[in-house]
């Protein structure tokens, strides 16, 4: 690999070649703009985080849902979306437009558009996010996750076919190792970006790089977009972050995000005048379990868990109504912070394990990601965990398999950690739900819920066990798993109109500069408020990314 020109120049400047960089290059080039896009990465890396995902869409009253009998509408989905976001600072102003663009772009041309790309659906509409609170609490009212048929990759081949398209015919550069560190500004507006350049790496996807330099670039452009990602891989920031609402920071988590997703272009933006808002609003993930066969370091998994599970923490308490599996990730991380302990623990069985968990990420889902229909017959209907699940059951440090209650406990006690759990009360816990769920009747609100789940014909098909005691032989053997803090999502970021247009501290938009994706917290600084309503950010990167693509190109 040669050094790229000392300086160029083009029309449109896309900084991140995630899915939102690559949206936004995609409706330049079609526009007919001359795109450079940059990224501090080895070209493995092509398509940034959403290439790991597990693809997962919000989708309004679409098809599928209505083949599945679930009736949505965009009022019940603006009635979910605003009570999940909590808006309440002034800042929120442009959060707000940007969420009900997004929900009349998830009700509206979304769908047909990824369509037209070739992009198809899993036919079974998943349930996530699933609140508890009531009709104007946080959650999802009904089901909208819309599993993409390919996962993560299979959103981005589209976009990466079109834009292999474009470089062949010359209308698009692509520059890796390219690592932005300032951004041209003239009489107020910016005009490209320079930084340096990385020695040439060849490490697989996701692999730590290194950061020698080897040289610098400038490139000269009349629009600039930011698409540069989050904060997840940088723990420093992600505490530095915090907030006092989610407790103290934990010491230890685990990372869900490559380590490239460093935060290292909010000062840079700052640095131009861009107004970052709502640092502090980010989404953990609490079901993180540390990957046995790890890319970057400290590669955590995410479960998709289903809602049976039992839910200790760490001293063996259940966690309090409405903080079952898959119900609240924000509420659920708020309450064991205030805990003080960086783990939890589930304690399920293998008849659970076998219907209900799913692990996050394109690749830990072999049958999704590859089309495999056969595969997914093989395993998503058939008897037993999936190929990944049984492998970190295998594994998986975080995994406890034994067949009597008493050997459970004991083992967990003695893992890392287990010194915090109280026995007896762990004990208390598990016979107190066994004797409930002998009845037809229960108070267990819990039990109450993951019966009605089963009235969707999605979760009784592939998503919820029969209810059943942990301590049923029949189900067994049993299972505890110990989770972890899993770092993910920026909520805000670099605040933007509807055209994805950077704005100053004034509010007054920065000429030649836009942001996309996470960077601007998936629209406006931060179109989700304090809580998501998950689906959401791949469709905000597709959202922000076509909007600021479009809006640069004119």
């Amino acid at each position: 690999m040669t050094n790229a020109p000392a300086t160029r120049s083009t029309d449109v400047l896309i900084i991140g070649w995630g899915l939102a960089g690559l949206v936004a290059a995609d409706e330049a080039v079609r526009a007919g703009r001359r795109v450079v896009i940059v990224d501090q990465e080895p070209r493995s890396n092509l398509g940034g985080q959403a290439w790991w995902s597990f693809g997962g869409l919000f989708f309004i009253d679409s098809p599928e849902q209505r083949r599945m009998g679930i009736r949505d509408s965009l009022d019940l989905a603006r009635q979910d979306w605003l009570g999940t976001a909590g808006f309440d600072r002034p800042e929120d102003d442009w959060g707000r437009r940007w969420a009900e663009a997004y929900l009349q772009f998830a009700a509206g041309e979304k769908r047909a558009w990824l369509r037209e790309r070739g992009v198809g659906f899993f036919p079974v509409v998943g349930w996530a996010e699933r609140g508890g609170y009531g009709a104007l609490g946080p959650g999802n009212s009904v089901p909208r996750f819309h599993i993409t048929w390919g996962t993560g990759p299979g959103i981005l081949a589209p976009f990466l076919a079109s834009l292999a398209e474009a470089e062949r015919e010359g209308r698009l550069t692509v520059l890796a190792r390219h690592r932005v560190t300032g951004l041209r500004t003239e009489r107020g507006s910016v005009s490209g970006a320079h930084g340096d350049v990385l020695a040439p790496a060849t490490e697989e996807r996701g692999v730590v790089t290194s950061r020698e330099v080897t040289g610098s670039f400038e490139i000269r452009a009349d629009a600039t977009i930011i698409a540069s990602g989050g904060i997840g891989g940088n723990h420093d920031l992600v505490r530095a972050a915090w907030p006092a609402r989610l407790g103290t920071p934990p010491a230890d988590m685990l990372t869900g995000v490559p380590a490239y997703v460093d935060g290292s272009m909010q000062q840079v933006s700052a640095a131009a005048g861009a107004r970052l808002v709502n640092g502090d609003r980010m989404w953990h993930y609490v079901e993180g379990i540390t990957n046995w066969d790890p890319v970057w370091p400290g590669h955590g998994i995410r479960i998709l868990p289903g809602p049976s599970s039992l839910w200790l923490d760490a001293n063996g308490t259940r966690l309090p109504v409405p903080l079952f599996p898959g119900f609240d990730t924000l509420g659920t991380l708020a309450h064991l912070r205030a805990r003080g302990h960086d783990h939890s623990w589930f304690v399920t069985t293998r008849k659970i394990i076998e219907k209900e968990f799913a692990l996050s990420g394109s690749e830990q889902n072999p049958d999704l990601t590859g089309k495999d229909v056969r595969l997914l017959l093989s395993s998503r209907l058939a008897k037993g965990p999936t190929g990944p699940v049984q492998a970190f059951l295998d594994e998986g440090v975080d995994f406890i398999v034994e067949d009597d209650l008493e050997s459970l406990l004991g083992q967990m006690s003695r893992h890392p950690g287990g010194e915090l759990l109280d026995i007896d009360q762990a004990r208390r816990e598990i016979a107190a739900r066994d004797r409930e769920i002998e009845n037809e009747f229960t108070k267990d609100a819990q039990i109450g819920m993951l019966r009605s789940m089963r009235a969707y014909r999605g979760d009784r098909l592939i998503r919820t066990a029969p209810p059943h005691r942990l301590q049923d032989p029949e189900a067994g053997p049993l299972v505890a798993v110990k989770l972890h803090v899993l770092t993910r999502k920026s909520l805000g970021g670099i605040q933007t109109d509807l055209d994805g247009r950077a704005l100053d501290a004034a509010g007054d938009v920065i000429p030649g500069l836009f942001a996309a994706g996470e960077a601007s917290g998936f629209g406006g600084g931060g179109m989700h408020g304090y809580r998501a309503l998950e689906g959401t950010f791949l469709g905000g990167c597709l959202f922000s990314g076509r909007q600021a693509g479009r809006a640069a190109a004119r």
